[in-house]
Formats: C-alpha cells, structure tokens, sequence
C-alpha cells in the first residue's frame, strides 16, 4: 500500500483559502477561524479515530460498547462521513455534533464546542445551511489522519488564517507563531529524559510541547516501559489556548494548559503560593514585549532576582521567569530577538538587560547562545536566538555560542531549517562541539572581558558583510534610551528641587 502523502504547507495554505473564501460576506475576516478550526478538528478526530478502529482488526466490532478501546470516542452522528452526506439542518447537526463529542470527551469542553453554528445575529443565520455545507465539502477534501498531516496543522492554520486575515490585530495581539523546525531544534536542545515535567509559560498553540513530546517519543521508541513526561502550558489568548488543547488532546498527552496572563498571575503554583518547578522549560514569548515596571516592581513570585528589566523590553523579564520555574537541576531553552543577548554591552554606565545578563553568567547559568538565520520567523524578518540556561552544565564556567546564521535554504516567502541543519546544529550542542565557521567555546572570564556581550556572531566569524542594525533592535534601543532618559530626569528634577530650583526646564534654571 502507497504511504499516504503528507498535506504540506502550500497545499494547506491554499486549502484553507479556498474554507474562508466559502464564508466570506457573513462574517468578520478576524472570525474566519472561530468558525473553520473547530471543524477542521473535529475532521481530524474524526479520521484518527476511524484510522485507530481500523488497526484493531476483530476487535473494532466491540468498540460501540467499550470506548476504551481508542484514546477517543466519536459518537456516530459526529463522524466526518455522516456530516459530508447531510444535507437538511446543518447548523444544528454540526452544533449537536461537536458538543456530543465534547460529552463523550470531558478535556474537550470548552475546547470544541465554543461555537453554536446555528447562531443568529438581528434574526438572520450567521452562516446559512448551504454555506456551512460548502464549507464541509471544502474541508472533505483531504484526509487530516495522523500519517496524513504534519503535527503542527494546527498551529500552521491558526497562524495563516490570523495572518491573512487578521493582520490589523498584528505582534500587539501577542501572536507569534514558532516555524516547526525550530521547535523540533528546542526539543533537541531540551534533550527530555523519562519522568521529566516540561513546562511552556506561552505555550501557543502547543507546537513545542508537541515537539518535545514527538522527540521524547523518538528518542526512546525502543525502550519499554519508560516513565512518560508530564506537559504543563499557559497561554494568554482564549482561542490560542483552545488550539493547544486541541494539539495535547490529539496526541495523548498527559498536558495541563492553563489560560491566563503568565507575568501577572503565572498559572502554576504551590500550596504555598510560590512557583511550581519543573525539569525542563521551553518557550518563545512575543519579543521585545511591554510590561509596566510595576509588573516586575511588584512581583510577589520571587522572580526577578537579577534584577528589574527595562518597561521597552521583557525578553530578560520572561528568561527570569522561565528561570525561576526550573527545579534544582532543571534546563530551558528560550527563542528571542537576537539584542536579548547584547543590548547594553559596551555602554558607558549601567544598563538593566546587561546587568541581568552579567547575573546569569556570573552565577554560570548560561550554557548556550544559538544564532538562527534570518526570515525564519513570521511577523519579522530578524534573526532571532535561542538561550540555554542550564542549573547543572555539562562544562561549568563554560559557554558554547553557536552561529547559525548560514544553516538554511532559501524560501518563499520564509527560510527554513532543513533536516540536516538542525542535525548539525544539535550535534555542536549536545556534544558540545567547537566547530570551524559555526561553533566557540568561551569562558566566563572571556564574556565578561566582553561586557557579557553573548552574541555567537561577535565569536563565530562568518563570511557575510558587516551587519546591518535590524529595524526592531533600533526600536528597542531608541526606547530603551528614552527610558532610562526620562528615569534621569526624575532624579535630576528632585535634586535641584531639593536644592531650591523651580521649574528649571523653562526659566533657565533661575533659583527661586
């Protein structure tokens, strides 16, 4: 029998187009994906759980009456083909649908069955029967088995649908979708071993827990009874949140994903109030997001220990917390704009993202930086990074910086990581390699006689020309100045106020 092929990117894209093309006029372009996801789920379920009853040969006929048989249960009226051949009602089959097999399946409520697809607005029908119909017939098309889609589908529409239809919304809606083989290269690097918990403080749709899972099963696929790992996830964005549920759920995972704003009220704690640990940690947050100093100022976990970061950026104020959430031999990788790694090196004075990043490497926390080629990721062409922090290093005192940056092919309209480039760049990591042109080992002492500046380019020679100064790193920068600008102005206006000047600014410093 032919092996199944694997509906990819493009073909998934223009898939897609042709789900929203069907329902555009009644509702809002944002909306697009409230309504086509949840069905594109419940197809998947519903082919699973059809490719699953198929592989228990004899004992299929026994499934109706025992549902332990598969990992998941879809009543008959759920089931794709019943839902292709109706014809009268659709609304209310498709609503008492996803809801029947939110009861047969209690991880999912709230999860499928958000959306009444009988729903009215000022007495007419959102989405007419012949619109959902169509609609159906569209996503009949291709089959969504485990062998027939790539384990990031869901995470592939979700950005591609807010992408196309949604960009008003843009990085302010905090959306940032990690590419698949950067997420099978953080799994790699985050190396899980059996009993291992693995937490994602913005989990996204879920693609790098699936990731480390995927890895985790690989890696010991020949090694009987090994102590499974535990996922634990939180995401800020109801619909996101939804997704990654839907991920875990359709991978067996044994994953809590908690909705909630991670920075103010992180989702995982103790009896006692304090951070729950975990052996390994692994996110990609929005970039150089914004959080009011307050939030840092007033932080009630114990998290930021190395210090306050700027109001301009939360890159070192989300590596605190993913640091603070690790057990005492716990590991994390995070993937950031590159400037995390060397913003405010070599300034005159003090700067609070370097001064961070000297903690970390003098209390040798640090074990790895890994610069990414450029165009990798949606929303921006920068380059970004991935920072290791390792509780027990394999070479203490030691950094490994890895430069990247020539290790992919050329895309449309992305680059990617091939295969093999995220087979060289894990080995110069897991075996801790120097490597000519793409690897360095450094000491602390060495980082520090740099200003802990940690850029692997600054390390690695490369054959590309000088560097340009990404647009959003000169953003970051400008406001990182204006900061710290306006902070000494405040100190400045109450010392000459002390000293009796008034108004200094517009009387050209006259006393009073």
């Amino acid at each position: 029998m032919a092996e199944p092929r694997i509906l990819d990117l493009p073909a998934l894209e223009n898939w897609l187009w042709e789900a929203a093309c069907v329902i555009r006029g009644p509702i809002d372009a944002p909306k697009f994906k409230d309504y086509i996801l949840p069905l594109l789920f419940l197809k998947r379920l519903s082919d699973v759980f059809e490719d699953e009853v198929n592989e228990l040969g004899e004992v299929a006929r026994f499934v109706e009456e025992d549902h332990t048989l598969v990992r998941f249960y879809i009543p008959p009226n759920a089931r794709w083909d019943k839902i292709q051949r109706r014809t009268t009602e659709l609304g209310d089959f498709l609503t008492d649908a996803v809801r029947a097999v939110a009861r047969e399946n209690p991880k999912l409520q709230g999860v499928i069955d958000s959306i009444d697809y009988n729903v009215t607005a000022a007495g007419q029908r959102t989405l007419s029967d012949e619109q959902l119909r169509a609609l159906v017939q569209v996503l009949s098309r291709h089959r969504l088995g485990l062998r027939d889609a790539s384990p990031t589908l869901f995470g592939q529409a979700y950005e591609y649908l807010l992408r196309k239809f949604a960009e008003g919304q843009g990085s302010s809606a905090g959306e940032f979708f990690t590419p698949p083989e950067v997420a099978v290269l953080m799994a790699y690097i985050l190396d899980p071993e059996p009993g291992d918990t693995v937490y994602d403080p913005a989990c996204g749709s879920g693609g790098l827990l699936v990731k480390t899972h995927l890895r985790f099963q690989e890696k010991y696929k020949d090694t009987p009874r090994v102590s499974p790992l535990k996922y634990f996830g939180q995401e800020i964005n109801p619909t996101t949140f939804a997704l990654a549920r839907m991920d875990v759920f359709i991978y067996d995972m044994e994953a809590e994903v908690a909705l909630g704003d991670t920075m103010n009220r992180p989702a995982f704690l103790n009896h006692d109030g304090s951070l729950r640990a975990f052996a390994k940690v692994t996110a990609n947050p929005m970039w150089n997001q914004k959080f009011s100093a307050l939030v840092y100022e007033h932080d009630t976990y114990n998290r930021m220990v190395m210090g306050i970061p700027p109001s301009s950026s939360a890159d070192w104020g989300w590596i605190q917390h993913m640091h603070a959430s690790l057990n005492e031999r716990g590991k994390m990788a995070v993937v950031l704009d590159t400037g995390a790694a060397s913003r405010g090196s070599g300034n005159q004075g003090s700067n609070r993202e370097r001064d961070i990043r000297k903690a970390f490497v003098e209390r040798d926390l640090v074990e790895a930086v890994i610069l990414l080629p450029e165009n990798l990721f949606y929303n921006t062409s920068a380059p970004g990074i991935i920072l290791v922090v390792n509780k027990r290093k394999k070479e203490p005192s030691k950094i490994l910086l890895i430069n990247a940056s020539k290790e992919f092919l050329k895309g449309r309209p992305k680059n990617y990581l091939t295969q093999d480039n995220i087979a060289r760049i894990a080995d110069a990591y897991l075996n801790w390699r120097e490597i000519e042109g793409l690897s360095k080992i450094i000491s602390n002492d060495e980082a520090a006689r740099n200003d802990f500046n940690l850029s692997p380019s600054r390390y690695v020679a490369s054959d590309s020309q000088e560097e340009v100064l990404p647009v959003e790193e000169a953003l970051v920068l400008l406001a990182e100045a204006e900061e710290e600008r306006a902070a000494a102005d405040v100190e400045l206006d109450a010392v000459l106020g002390q000293l009796g000047f008034r108004d200094w600014r517009t009387n050209g410093g006259t006393k009073l």
